[in-house]
């Protein structure tokens, strides 16, 4: 399982109405997390190491990122986290 990380063009972002999309917020911290459930999201601010058994990702301001169902990791959130983020 891979975290795929891509950049949008404002059209993209318009497309896929991602202003719609509800905000989540993370102070500097580290913790494991299990997605149940693919999730998408665009960073609008901070920083983030992304850790799994495969890959360690950088995740920054401005990044399209998807997490795949089942992924299991280990965030450690360098710059405080702000994130649009869908399920689905």
């Amino acid at each position: 399982m891979k975290i795929s990380i891509t950049q949008l063009t404002e059209t993209a972002k318009e497309e896929k109405n991602i202003e719609s999309w509800p905000i989540w917020s993370c102070e500097i911290s580290e913790f494991p997390w299990t997605y149940s459930d693919k999730e998408t999201c665009l960073i609008l601010e901070g920083e983030v190491i992304v850790t799994t058994d495969h890959e360690e990702v950088t995740i920054r301001h401005g990044d399209f990122v998807i997490f795949p169902k089942g992924l299991s990791c280990r965030w450690r959130v360098l710059k405080p986290i702000r994130k649009h983020y869908s399920f689905g």
